[in-house]
C-alpha cells in the first residue's frame, strides 16, 4: 500500500477561508419512502450515458467537475473497486451522511462472492446499512461506532471485531500509520467543484481524512440532499506532528478551513448517483423522567451563574446523542440564560428548538441528526439556520484541546454509574457492548463542566442505574463533575470517595434500592479504606441480571435503613 504522503496533492492547511455560496437550485430531503428509494436504487445503477438529459442538466448543476461524465458509474460497477480485504472509510455520522448506494451494492457483491473489508466511518450509519453489511458476513473490523441491533449482536458474538475508539482519535491513528492504511473512501457528497472539491452532506465526520489518505475515492453524489448545505461546512486538517500548528478555533462560529474537502481530482475513482435521505433520529419526546433531570440541570447552572463562576450565557454546551441527552438540553429553553453557544459533536432537534426560542447564538458540530418531525421543516428552511451553523470534521469538533480551550459544559448519557462516581457508557454487565463509548470521552476529561445522566431504573425497575461497582468504566471518578438522575444532582467537585458516596447514593439512586446501596456502603466503610469496597459483593448485583434478568432481589436484600445525607457535604450557598 502506498503512503500516505503520495496519496494526495493536498496537504493539510491551517489559512481561513470564507464559505462558498450555495448552487442556485434549492431542494429539501423529504422523509424516506417507498416511493424515493424505487427512484434512489434506479438512479444508482445508471451506467454512463443512461441519463435523460433533465437528469444530466440536474447533476451538472451539482458537479462542477468539468469530466465528471467519464467518471460516473453505477454503484455496482463501482463496488467492483473494493476487494477482499481492504480498508474501507465511509462516510457517516450519527445516522447522518452516510453513502447509501455503495453499502447496498457491496451487501448483494458479498452474498454472490463471498469477502470481508474492514470498515471504518466517522460513527454511526443510518439506513440499517451497518445491520445488513454485517448480515451478509462482509464486515471483518469495524470502527469506532455504531448503533445497530443486528451488528451489536455480531460484535458481542465475535463474528466482528469491533474497535470501540474515542472519536477524535480514529484519523490521527490513521494518518500516522497506526492503522491499516485506508484502500478506498466512499464519501457522500451534495456537490462537487470545479477543481474536484468534495462538498458533504449533512455530516462531515471522519470523511475528510479519509477522502485525503484513500488510494481512490468514489464519490456518491446525493440530488436529494438541501442545495443550502453548500457553504455550511468548515474544511481543516491539522498539520503532520512535529509541525502541528494550534488549531485557531477559539469560539464555536470560528471559520478557519475551507467550505468543501479539498481534492485532487485525478483520485476520484467513480462518481455514482443517488437520491436518498439519512435515517430519521429515534429520539423519544421529554417525558416526566427527562424534564425533572433537565430541572436538576437548570438549577446547577442557575447555581453557577449566582456564584459567579458563569455567565448567564454560561459557556458552549456539548450534548451526545440520544433521547435523555437531547430532552436535557431542550429544558434549558426554561432557563434565564440568554446568547448560549453550542460545540458539539452532533445538532439534534434541541438544537433547533433552543435556536428557535431565541435561546442559542450559533452551534458547531460535525452532523445534525433530527427526527422525522424537525426534518420536515428543517430541510426545506435550512437557509433561515445557515449564520448560525457550522458543520467541522470530528477531530475538530471534539479535539480536547479546543474543547478545554472553549471550556465546554459537556451533558452525555450514562449506562450506569457507581457510588463513587465511574461511568460506564458502553458495556451490559460489563460484557456486551451496546453502541460504544462515542464523543463522551473526548469531552468528559477535558469539558470545564462534565455532566452524566441517565435514568435511575432500567428495564422496568429491574435494573438500578446506580450500583456499588460499575462493571466497565469508560470514564472514571476523575472525569466526572456531576451526576443527574431523576431523583436528584450529586455534585463531585471537590469531594473525596466516601462523601461522593452520600451523594451519589442519597441523590441519585431509586428509593427502592437506596437501602442496598446504604447497607453496602456502610459495610465497606468498616472495613476501610480511601475507595472503601467488598470486592466479594462489588459485581453482585450484575450477576443477578447474568442469573436471573434481573435485580430485584436487592430491593429486600437489606433493610430501611436511615439516610446518609448528615454525612453528605452540601452544595455551596449561592449567598455565600
Amino acid at each position: 500500500m502506498s503512503s500516505s504522503g503520495s496519496r494526495s496533492s493536498v496537504t493539510p492547511h491551517a489559512p481561513s477561508a470564507s464559505a462558498a455560496s450555495p448552487s442556485p437550485e434549492a431542494s429539501a430531503a423529504p422523509a424516506a419512502s417507498a416511493a424515493s428509494s424505487e427512484v434512489f436504487s434506479l438512479l444508482a445503477r445508471m451506467e454512463v450515458g443512461e441519463l435523460t438529459p433533465e437528469q444530466h442538466a440536474e447533476v451538472a448543476r451539482r458537479c462542477r467537475l468539468p469530466d465528471w461524465q467519464s467518471r460516473q458509474m453505477s454503484a455496482s460497477k463501482a463496488a467492483e473497486l473494493i476487494h477482499d480485504g481492504m480498508t474501507v472509510g465511509m462516510s457517516g455520522f450519527t445516522r447522518a451522511g452516510e453513502a447509501k448506494a455503495l453499502p447496498l451494492a457491496l451487501v448483494e457483491k458479498a452474498r454472490r462472492e463471498p469477502f470481508s473489508i474492514t470498515l471504518m466511518t466517522g460513527a454511526s450509519l443510518g439506513n440499517d446499512l451497518d445491520g445488513q453489511m454485517a448480515d451478509a458476513h462482509m464486515l471483518a473490523r469495524r470502527m469506532p461506532f455504531q448503533v445497530d441491533p443486528v451488528l451489536r449482536r455480531a460484535i458481542n458474538a465475535g463474528e466482528v471485531m469491533f474497535m470501540d475508539q474515542h472519536l477524535s482519535e480514529t484519523v490521527e491513528l490513521l494518518r500516522n500509520h497506526q492503522l491499516s492504511d485506508m484502500n478506498v473512501a466512499v464519501i457522500e457528497a451534495s456537490a462537487i467543484t470545479a477543481d474536484g472539491g468534495i462538498v458533504p452532506t449533512t455530516s462531515v465526520g471522519n470523511s475528510a481524512s479519509y477522502a485525503i489518505l484513500a488510494d481512490k475515492v468514489i464519490i456518491e453524489l446525493n440530488l436529494e440532499s438541501p442545495a443550502a448545505l453548500e457553504g455550511l461546512h468548515d474544511i481543516y486538517i491539522p498539520q503532520m506532528r512535529p509541525s502541528r500548528q494550534p488549531i485557531p478555533v477559539v469560539a464555536p462560529d470560528s471559520r478557519i478551513g475551507t467550505p468543501y474537502i479539498p481534492m485532487d481530482p485525478a483520485r476520484i475513482a467513480a462518481i455514482v448517483l443517488t437520491r436518498g435521505s439519512d435515517s430519521p433520529s429515534t429520539c423519544t419526546p421529554p417525558d416526566d423522567g427527562t424534564q425533572r433531570m433537565a430541572g436538576h440541570l437548570v438549577e446547577l447552572l442557575k447555581q453557577e451563574v449566582a456564584l459567579g463562576r458563569l455567565t448567564p450565557a454560561l459557556l458552549p454546551l456539548q450534548a451526545g446523542i440520544g433521547s435523555m441527552a437531547n430532552a436535557v438540553m431542550s429544558g434549558l429553553k426554561e432557563g434565564p440564560f440568554e446568547h448560549l453557544t453550542m460545540y458539539s459533536e452532533v445538532l439534534q432537534d434541541s438544537t433547533f428548538d433552543l435556536l428557535d426560542a431565541g435561546k442559542l447564538d450559533f452551534a458547531s458540530g460535525s452532523s445534525i441528526t433530527v427526527t422525522e418531525e424537525r426534518g420536515r421543516t428543517l430541510w426545506k428552511d435550512l437557509e433561515r439556520y445557515r449564520d448560525r451553523l457550522i458543520l467541522r470534521p470530528q477531530e475538530l469538533s471534539n479535539h480536547p484541546g479546543i474543547v478545554r480551550r472553549l471550556g465546554v459544559i459537556a451533558v452525555n448519557t450514562a449506562l450506569e454509574f457507581d457510588i463513587y462516581g465511574n461511568v460506564n457508557s458502553t458495556h451490559v454487565c460489563g460484557t456486551r457492548m451496546m453502541n460504544g463509548i462515542g464523543g463522551s470521552g473526548d469531552f468528559a476529561r477535558n469539558a470545564q463542566l462534565s455532566v452524566f445522566i441517565t435514568k435511575s431504573l432500567a428495564k422496568g425497575g429491574d435494573i438500578s442505574s446506580v450500583v456499588p461497582f460499575a462493571s466497565h468504566v469508560d470514564h472514571t471518578e476523575h472525569d466526572v463533575d456531576i451526576l443527574v438522575t431523576e431523583h436528584g444532582l450529586a455534585d463531585l467537585r471537590g469531594l473525596a470517595p466516601r462523601e461522593r458516596a452520600v451523594q451519589v447514593i442519597e441523590n441519585c439512586s431509586d428509593p427502592s434500592y437506596r437501602p442496598a446501596l446504604r447497607a453496602y456502603f456502610e459495610e465497606a466503610c468498616q472495613r476501610g479504606g480511601h475507595t472503601p469496597h467488598c470486592l466479594e459483593q462489588a459485581l453482585s448485583w450484575h450477576r443477578e441480571v447474568e442469573v436471573k434478568g434481573h435485580m430485584r432481589a436487592m430491593r429486600t436484600a437489606a433493610e430501611p435503613s436511615p439516610s446518609l445525607a448528615g454525612a453528605a457535604p452540601s452544595l455551596p450557598d449561592a449567598t455565600a
